[in-house]
């Protein structure tokens, strides 16, 4: 077993992304005639700017950043309404904890929107660092953000798990040689995931199994 876990958030921990994917879609004519049905895809696991290029590679000529200001206003309002736990994360949470095995959130939302989703969804206290990719020179799939959240944790990436849902943040945390988990929300793995990743699995209760059987 590993002696960190890294932990990205919507989608992975909560069940929150499907609230940026409606973000996507519900926004979408106020920017275009003609809305794309893999924009929302295509923007998870990304951020930022890197956000704003994909908006504008869709749909040339339109104000991504605009559009993006108002998805992330969306999911701010909508957030808190039904905020739930992934299927398996209290007990992975807990598992690790009490194994001693250091933990951190690499997300690519606002740092103040990560804190206050994990306190309201009560597990908060089971991480040691926290990291938003906005905070770093490169958001995912680029690795700083990993490579970030393994440094404040005083640990070696290699010698961390790295879990993800999107395909962006699978990238990521290879990138940063993490030992990475795949745990599929709204993407599916690409091909060759299947034979990089230390795991691809339904769900974190599924991995955590793998883990006290120490095949990962």
């Amino acid at each position: 077993m590993k002696k960190g876990a890294i932990f990205d958030m919507d989608g992975l921990l909560l069940d929150t992304e499907k609230i940026y994917q409606d973000g996507w879609t519900k926004l979408a004519p106020m920017f275009t005639d003609h809305p794309n049905a893999e924009v929302p895809k295509a923007c998870s696991g990304s951020a930022g700017n890197q956000v704003v290029r994909i908006l504008e590679s869709y749909y040339p000529g339109v104000d991504g950043k605009a559009y993006l200001e108002g998805v992330i206003a969306y999911y701010t309002a909508h957030v808190e309404q039904d905020l739930q736990l992934k299927t398996g994360v209290v007990e992975l949470l807990t598992y690790f904890k009490g194994a001693g095995v250091k933990m951190a959130v690499a997300s690519s939302t606002f740092l103040s929107q990560i804190h206050r989703n994990l306190e309201i969804a009560g597990i908060a206290s089971y991480f040691d660092e926290v990291v938003s990719s906005l905070d770093v020179a490169h958001n995912k799939p680029a690795p700083d953000v990993f490579l970030e959240a393994a440094s404040r944790l005083a640990l070696n990436p290699e010698d961390c798990y790295v879990f993800e849902d999107a395909v962006n943040g699978v990238k990521a945390g290879l990138r940063a040689g993490c030992s990475t988990v795949m745990i599929p929300d709204s993407q599916q793995p690409l091909p060759q995931f299947y034979e990089v990743c230390a795991g691809i699995y339904p769900s974190l209760l599924d991995a955590l199994t793998s883990i006290k059987a120490g095949s990962i």
